[in-house]
This record gives C-alpha cells, structure tokens and sequence, in this order.
C-alpha cells in the first residue's frame, strides 16, 4: 500500500426490509421461491433475524411508509394489484420477537416526526430498548406521501421545510425526555428502604416550543442506550443540515456513486461545523446483489427475476417517490423530450448511467425500477459483486450498504454464502460482531462500552449523568 492510499474501510452491512411483500421488486412475492408474502408472520422475521445475525450482519434496517402509492393514474389499484409496498405493517411490532431470538445483530426502524406526538413515541422508543437489550436505532424520516398526510389530519403533506423544522424541535423533545429527564442512577431498587425510584433524580423537562408543548417528566425508566442509534435518509438542504448534526447513520439510494459523491462530501463538511469528526457518520447505500457463482448463473437468476418483476407496481413506486404520473405520456414516448422539467431532469438522471439505453419510455423507467428500487443492481460471483461495492467505497465515500432483496430470504442467504466470506478475503467484513451481545451502537462503532451516543454528538450534552445535582445540569435548549 503507498503511504497516501486510505486504509480500507471495515463494511457496515444491513438487510434492508419493510413489513410488506416485495418491498423494493414488486411483484416478485410471484416467484415460486420468494416468501416475502409471509409479512404477516413472526416466525418470518424471527427466522431472518437469525439467518442474518449468524451472518453477523450490522443490522436489519425496516423502512416505513404511513400511506399507499396513489400518484401513478391517480389511483392506488396499481399498488394494490401488485403488491407494491401495500398491504404493509408497522414496524415496531416485531422488533422484540427479533431481539428475543437473537443477541448482537441491531434494528434500524423508520419512524415520521410529522404524525406522533414525541412523548408518546420516545415511549416506544424507549420499551422496545430495553426489550431488546439496547439494539434499536431510529431512522428519521419526515414523511412524503400525501395520502398518509390526508389520513392522518391534513389535507396535504405539509411543505418539505416546514416538516424539517417541526423534526428539528421534536427531536430535541426526545433527546430532552429519553436523555435529561431521568438521572442515569435514579432507579434504586432499595427492597430495605422501599424505594422504588429515587423522586428528586427525575424531573420534567417543561418543553415550550413552535410545534409542541410537552412538560415531561418522560414515562420510562433510562434503557440501555437512552437514545436509539440516529439513522437517517434526507439528501436535501435541509436534510444534509438535520443529518449533519443529528444523524449517525445517513442512509442513500441512487444509481450510481458519482450521483451521491458530492451531496456525501457536503454532509461530512457540514458535521465538522456541529463539532463532529466527519468519519463517524456512516453512509450507507441502497443495493441488490444477485449473485452466482458464475456469471452466467447470476444472469440466468436475473432473468428469471424479470418474469415476475410488475411494472405496474415498479410505476407505482416511481409515482409516490417522485410525484410524477407517468401515465401521462404515451407509452413509447421519449421522456426526455417532454415539456415537464420534473420529468426530463429524473429521466435524464437515470439515462447518464444506463447509456446502453437508446429510448427512455414509461416502459424503460419501469424496467429501470422494478428489481432493486432506486438503487443499482449487482449482478455476477461475489468477486465481481464485491468490486462494485468497492467502487462505491471509492468514488462516493460510503461506509457501507443497505441491501435490499429480490427474492426473500434467498438474496440474503446468497449474500451470506457468497459475498460476505469474499467481503472477508478482502478485509473488509468482521469476521463477529465487535460487542458480542452489546448495544447496537457499540457494535457499529465497535467501542464496548459505547452505549450512549458519542461525546461529540449533539444528544450526549443532554445526559444527566449519574451523581450529577440537578441544578449542574441544566436541560439544553438548543
């Protein structure tokens, strides 16, 4: 190695999943082989969580979404139909029978700050900690579907940086509640004196502020992390600014690393501004590996795939994460050449990094979409799946990746039986977990004894730590 090449990277590596069928390929619940239609069950979830943990993947990391994918023809019978991210389930539910069947591997779930009041959720937050012996992280996320704004209250989704400044406040309330307003040693467990909790270490936190007024004192007892592990996944100004101070984890998808290179770039710079060393947020980026171990097998897999891939349900998505009908243009309709701007930029997008393709029709996005979502596609032996990745590291600067499925649970178990011992060969997987039985943010730092969040991290400076007088901790108010 010459004395300026970087060290390599030691991999964070997740499952990515959603309470649903498909998830990220509708219509593949289709193929004879796929079992994500078994969402509903427990067994499903507490056998994947074993399979990955015995894999010793980081974490689990289960999207969210509060409504249907109504966008593409104004209707949600594509999604319907389909399958696409519909019926889906809440996420939280599982999470301890998960927990109760395994012992290191973490749980990355999405939650909307938008919907749920912050001391009702930090409850949650905080029972599903302490269920899971401190293995949770919370990926934040502001919602984006009108249709969950219209059932939950709204007429429409409020402005984009309007929800960021309500998730700036309420995150502040749950750091508030989950960090200050229990002392760390005020549970006493005293069977001789008959205290329980000892009443001057918790206290409100008598929050005031735009969007909530909520005066504490929070409900639970401090769980092994007080706060989840922060993940997050907002590329926009206002996003990068949120994760640049909040995030521990920031979560992308796009087609390509030189896509996201620079917005990647921008956040690290913008973390030394909160105080942050820029290498502590990790990047992770949204793939599907098909793997063979030829070539030719991992192409004949994606073939196959492609049989049972709906395009209905591939337009579906498009519509809800881009707010664009594309059943507005004809079906051969070269998308690069119409009026809208919207379109034309997305479409263009898409067209840099596929230069293979001469037209880009509804038919071509759909295709585009339909295994693998808005991320790429891997496919070939482990070697060569493990080169791309390594392209990313490189040219984007992620830490890791999010891998999403297009048959479940078989992608994954090919990750495990392919990929990840090439990943090893190369030094960049662990070979078990850092904390074997720790807390899920000392596994993703991989410091014992890292519970809490980082010193430098914002949530650290609202602790009330143990044998520290009330009055010498004042609860922050930034």
């Amino acid at each position: 190695m010459s004395s300026d090449a970087k060290p390599k990277k030691n991999l964070v590596l997740n499952a990515f999943v959603m309470m649903c069928s498909g998830h990220q390929s509708p219509g593949l619940w289709r193929h004879p082989e796929d079992e994500s239609w078994r969402f509903n069950e427990v067994s499903h979830w507490v056998e994947l969580a074993k399979l990955l943990e015995k894999a010793k993947f980081h974490g689990i990391f289960i999207a969210d979404v509060l409504g249907g994918y109504d966008v593409y023809k104004n209707s949600l019978d594509p999604a319907k139909i389909s399958g696409a991210q519909w019926p889906t389930n809440e996420p939280f539910s599982v999470i301890a029978a998960m927990a109760a069947a395994t012992e290191s591997i973490g749980f990355g779930v999405t939650a909307s700050t938008t919907y749920e009041q912050p001391y009702h959720f930090a409850r949650r937050l905080s029972t599903i900690d302490h269920l899971s012996k401190g293995r949770l992280g919370w990926n934040i996320v502001t919602s984006y579907l009108d249709s969950a704004a219209k059932n939950m209250g709204f007429t429409e989704q409020p402005k984009h940086d309007d929800r960021y400044a309500s998730a700036e406040e309420y995150v502040k309330v749950v750091y508030k509640l989950l960090e200050s307003s229990w002392r760390d040693d005020a549970v006493k467990l005293d069977r001789e004196s008959g205290i329980y909790t000892q009443p001057d270490l918790v206290r409100p936190i008598n929050h005031k502020g735009k969007f909530f007024t909520v005066p504490g004192p929070h409900i639970c007892q401090p769980s092994p992390q007080r706060t989840p592990l922060i993940l997050q996944a907002g590329t926009s100004r206002a996003g990068k600014q949120f994760a640049a101070q909040n995030a521990e984890a920031i979560f992308i998808s796009a087609h390509a690393p030189e896509v996201t290179a620079k917005s990647i770039a921008e956040v690290r710079e913008l973390a030394k501004t909160f105080g942050r060393d820029p290498s502590n947020i990790k990047v992770l980026a949204l793939v599907t590996a098909i793997l063979g171990r030829t070539e030719q097998e991992a192409q004949a897999k994606l073939a196959d795939y492609r049989k049972y891939a709906s395009l209905e349900g591939a337009l579906a998505l498009f519509g809800g994460w881009t707010g664009i009908d594309l059943n507005k243009y004809g079906e051969d309709e070269e998308l690069r050449e119409v009026e809208s701007n919207a379109v034309r930029s997305t479409v263009e997008g898409y067209a840099r990094f596929a230069p293979g393709t001469s037209k880009w029709t509804r038919q071509t996005v759909a295709e585009h979409v339909a295994i693998g979502g808005n991320g790429p596609i891997f496919v070939g032996t482990a070697s060569q799946v493990a080169d791309g990745l390594e392209a990313w590291v490189a040219e984007a600067d992620v830490d890791g990746f999010n891998f999403a499925y297009a048959l479940f649970p078989q992608s994954f178990k090919d990750i495990a039986e392919l990929l990840i011992p090439e990943l090893r060969r190369r030094g960049l997987f662990w070979d078990d977990y850092a904390v074997p039985g720790g807390t899920y943010r000392e596994n993703f730092y991989q410091k014992p004894g890292q519970t809490g969040p980082l010193d430098e991290h914002i949530a650290s400076t609202y602790r009330w730590k143990a044998g520290v007088p009330s009055e010498e901790h004042a609860i922050p108010e930034r």
